[in-house]
């Protein structure tokens, strides 16, 4: 069902990185190679297929799963990048690209736990039966 609690954490999760991607313009980590829009688009679609995979709580754990490695990844790679910036800070903006990936990680942290709990209410109303 998409009206639970967990789809409105995973679809924060989602909005994260659509956010990080727009922020994350300037962020120059490995040269010329995109790696912070295609992390991004990874994210959108895993954090997509979890939000419509509601029938089947495992797989939807699984890939939130996924992208909580993917967003600690992230942020990882944005510290790296943020310590290795020369000169001074010349927008206030500088510095918020890794608070977007932590954010998506508490979301769909979160989001588990609701999963998990709606798995164990479902396994206690199957003994019922």
């Amino acid at each position: 069902m998409l009206q639970r609690i967990q789809t409105i954490w995973m679809l924060l999760a989602v909005l994260a990185p659509v956010f990080l991607f727009i922020t994350g313009q300037d962020a120059d980590v490995f040269g010329s190679f995109p790696l912070i829009k295609i992390a991004s688009g990874i994210l959108v679609v895993i954090g997509a297929l979890s939000i419509f995979s509601f029938k089947n709580r495992k797989r939807q754990i699984l890939l939130n799963n996924f992208g909580i490695i993917i967003n600690a990844l992230l942020i990882g790679i944005l510290l790296y990048w943020l310590l290795n910036l020369s000169g001074g800070i010349d927008f206030p903006e500088k510095g918020i690209e890794p608070i977007f990936p932590f954010f998506a990680v508490i979301c769909l942290l979160l989001a588990n736990i609701f999963i998990k709990k709606d798995e164990r209410l479902v396994k206690s109303v199957d003994r019922l039966r």
